[in-house]
């Protein structure tokens, strides 16, 4: 299609003064779309406002965005892109398909690394393994001559102090409700 290119002073007041304050650049940015849209001709979600009107609708804050907006709009294939008047439109770019074939490549070729490297390293475990049930029978039989007791850990700690706790609040709960049951009667 042809390109069609455009200069408008877009009035955002109208649009966010009906806002509250803390929506009121939100609604300047739903306002110049709408404006755009109307104007140019085409669905307000093929608008695309560029980085530096928004930055400068947002520059003062939430509360308080500009009165007008100068902005130039070009419409390619049935899109609306918007930008700061003086400014060309700089849409965030994107990665290309090299780009992302590098990584694909890369992360097949660590993935490749680390199997081997459990290869590797899984053939010695073996030859340990064998070893290890032949001292386990020594081990076994010590402990079985000397029960030794489990070291306590401080999250096996941290729980019982807090068993503790429900359980003496539960337990306070159940003589208040008591107490409050022998009152009524007593009354």
């Amino acid at each position: 299609m042809a390109k069609l290119e455009r200069t408008y002073n877009v009035p955002l007041r109208k649009g966010f003064q009906k806002a509250p304050r803390y929506k009121k650049a939100k609604k300047a940015v739903k306002t110049l779309k709408e404006f755009l849209a109307r104007h140019m001709k085409v669905d307000i979600k093929d608008v695309k406002i560029g980085p530096v009107v928004n930055k400068k609708i947002w520059e003062r804050g939430i509360r308080k965005p500009p009165h007008h907006v100068k902005v130039t709009a070009v419409k390619e294939d049935d899109i609306v892109k918007a930008e700061l008047f003086g400014h060309k439109y700089e849409a965030l770019k994107l990665e290309t398909e090299e780009k992302k074939e590098e990584k694909k490549t890369k992360e097949k070729d660590v993935k490749e690394l680390e199997k081997e490297l459990d290869e590797v390293v899984k053939k010695p475990k073996e030859k340990k393994e064998t070893k290890k049930p032949a001292k386990k029978k020594t081990v076994e039989k010590e402990t079985k001559a000397k029960p030794k007791k489990a070291p306590v850990k401080k999250k096996d700690k941290a729980k019982k102090a807090v068993k503790k706790k429900l359980a003496k609040k539960t337990t306070s709960k159940k003589k208040s409700a008591k107490k409050k049951t022998v009152k009524k009667s007593k009354k």
